[in-house]
């Protein structure tokens, strides 16, 4: 085995927190079932779609008697999508839960996604491989994909790898897409006589999957936190060198989620929210407009610094651009035999004129060569643009530069403008997952083997109340088709579970809003640093800003001034003295060969 680093090393022998529902003896944890629920929108669709599955009730554990969670199962899990810190600890929870119930069941992980259920290729988990999985970032146990389970071939395929292994669960470990194959699939198992359940695990780092009973989507708590450590960095960066503008992209495929998180974390001068952006109709111009009057208005302090953040889905919230996209997806999809053809730009563009409305040309044509090339990029397997290549920070600086040159040409601008770009994205998807995710996500594993072992199928594993300690967390499941409706994938109308977006009248954004003007002119960064593992509950096991303030639990965000007195020699003795006390008592893991 290749050598570990000490910190992997301890956190093997870190072990998760779990409800207290599910410290019970595994026979004694009873699904109760509240009332038949709905999809959200576009109800008689979907009750013809899922006939079998549509309109169950929520399903809620609690202590009664269950004999069924000690028979032998075989079950088979599915990393899908794009990777979130904690996913390895999904499958620990599951692999632990089923080995409680009966040692002799099996648990199967498919490679690479659900192709490697369509392919049936699969590895059985057991406890060694398991080890040394746990409490680590990344999807490699398994590998991860994005293959979607859609035609009758892929959907044929699928039930035959099913009848191969005697599976009697599939559980799938994804975001809104990866969860609405979750959903088609348990819907197809039925209709043709399979017994074979479907369970799906609530993942992605961009915290769009949720609704009241999903508080979080797993992965949002430590990328957010990742980034935000770079973005304190390189806010301290700044106003030591004090003569850079630095323009950050972040992760995050529609919602702003993860903008506004950092942003709560960090106190940027800037950070442009998707869904206000539309909701107020602002052209790409506009927005502009604004960043120019607060660069304009800092260079009068002599501070020609700034931070800001930009959400990797901006462009499809922009009205003239989120046109000129539907358009374009659309047309790619239904002629993509005549578009593939075209070799060059030019030849694309001659044939976008004849294709796209005048306006929506006019949008393209208006964009950086560059910029519009990456527009036309091949499409992610649900048809969509890859915004993550769009590079929306660079168009930003570009259309910045111009109209800082104009203003100085008329004298509303006395200031220098220097500018770096950056995207994170990938570094926070495999980060180490936080003590709150390794914690979520083991109990989403085993909250997930107990639907299983209770006979259901066609829900999402949930557990809620996650503000308060993980002994009073609850769990249950959450019908997949009552987060559905009905949107234009591929050039035609397709079940898909909705996507959560930010909530201007949400107690987040709302305290965002509140000091965002404040942060604009004062520099007023908050340097959050690395994610702690070991140490005061305070500092390692609180979750997102966005949480607690949703759940009530927040406090109001403080301005920390960046020339704050330092505490004395002797105070900060005492302080490092506390706390070595503290943690001296901490055992050393042991070394893991």
């Amino acid at each position: 085995m290749a050598k570990i680093s000490a910190l992997q090393n301890a956190r093997y022998a870190y072990k998760p927190k779990l409800p207290a529902v599910l410290k019970l003896r595994l026979n004694t944890i009873q699904v109760a079932f509240g009332k038949p629920t709905k999809a959200i929108s576009d109800e008689a669709d979907l009750k013809e779609l899922f006939k079998n599955t549509y309109g169950k009730p929520i399903a809620h554990f609690v202590k009664g008697k269950n004999p069924a969670v000690k028979e032998l199962i075989r079950v088979g899990v599915i990393l899908s999508g794009g990777q979130a810190p904690g996913g390895h600890n999904v499958i620990a929870g599951l692999y632990d839960g089923i080995k409680a119930g009966n040692p002799d069941s099996k648990l199967y992980g498919f490679l690479n996604g659900p192709a490697g259920l369509i392919d049936a290729k699969y590895v059985e988990i057991k406890d060694k491989f398991m080890d040394e999985y746990r409490n680590t970032g990344g999807f490699d146990i398994i590998g991860s994909g994005r293959t979607k389970i859609e035609t009758p071939e892929q959907i044929a395929s699928s039930m035959e790898t099913a009848k191969k292994l005697k599976l009697d669960a599939i559980v799938i470990i994804g975001g809104d897409d990866s969860n609405t194959n979750a959903a088609l699939l348990a819907e197809h198992f039925i209709q043709t006589g399979m017994s074979t359940r479907v369970i799906g695990v609530p993942k992605t780092i961009d915290g769009d999957l949720k609704n009241k009973q999903i508080e979080t989507s797993f992965g949002f708590d430590t990328a957010t936190k990742t980034y935000s450590e770079l973005i304190g960095n390189i806010g301290r960066d700044a106003n030591s060198a004090k003569k850079y503008w630095h323009f950050i992209k972040l992760m995050g495929r529609s919602a702003s989620h993860i903008a506004l998180e950092c942003a709560l974390q960090t106190q940027p001068n800037i950070c442009l929210i998707s869904e206000e952006i539309e909701e107020k109709k602002m052209t790409l111009k506009q927005i502009s407009d604004d960043i120019c009057q607060v660069i304009a208005k800092r260079a009068e302090n002599d501070e020609n610094f700034g931070i800001v953040l930009i959400p990797e889905g901006l462009v499809e919230f922009i009205p003239e651009m989120k046109k000129l996209i539907a358009e374009l997806n659309d047309k790619m999809a239904t002629e993509a035999s005549s578009f593939e053809k075209l070799k060059s730009f030019a030849d694309k563009k001659d044939w976008l004129k004849s294709h796209l409305t005048a306006s929506s040309f006019k949008t393209f044509d208006s964009l950086p060569e560059a910029i519009a090339d990456q527009f036309l990029a091949d499409r992610d397997p649900h048809g969509n643009v890859q915004v993550s290549r769009i590079e929306t920070e660079k168009l930003l600086v570009s259309m910045v530069e111009t109209q800082l040159a104009e203003m100085k040409k008329k004298g509303s601008y006395t200031g220098t403008f220097s500018s770096y770009t950056h995207f994170f994205g990938y570094e926070g998807r495999c980060a180490f997952p936080s003590n709150f995710d390794s914690d979520y996500c083991y109990a989403l594993g085993y909250t997930a083997f107990v639907l299983i072992a209770s006979g259901l199928t066609g829900y999402l594993s949930s557990v809620q109340n996650l503000t308060a300690d993980a002994k009073d967390w609850t769990a249950g499941g959450i019908p997949l088709t009552m987060m559905m409706n009905m949107e234009q994938r591929h050039g035609s109308k397709k079940p898909v579970i909705k996507k959560a977006l930010v909530e201007l009248d949400g107690k987040p954004f709302k305290t965002f809003a509140k000091n965002r003007d404040k942060w604009a002119l004062k520099t007023s960064y908050l340097f959050p640093g690395a994610i702690q593992y070991y140490g005061p509950s305070e500092v390692c096991d609180t979750t997102t800003k966005t949480l607690l303030l949703e759940r009530g639990k927040g406090k109001p965000t403080e301005v920390v001034v960046a020339d704050a007195p330092k505490a004395s020699a002797k105070t900060s003795a005492k302080k490092t003295t506390a706390k070595t006390k503290a943690t001296s008592k901490a055992k050393p893991a042991k070394t893991k060969k």
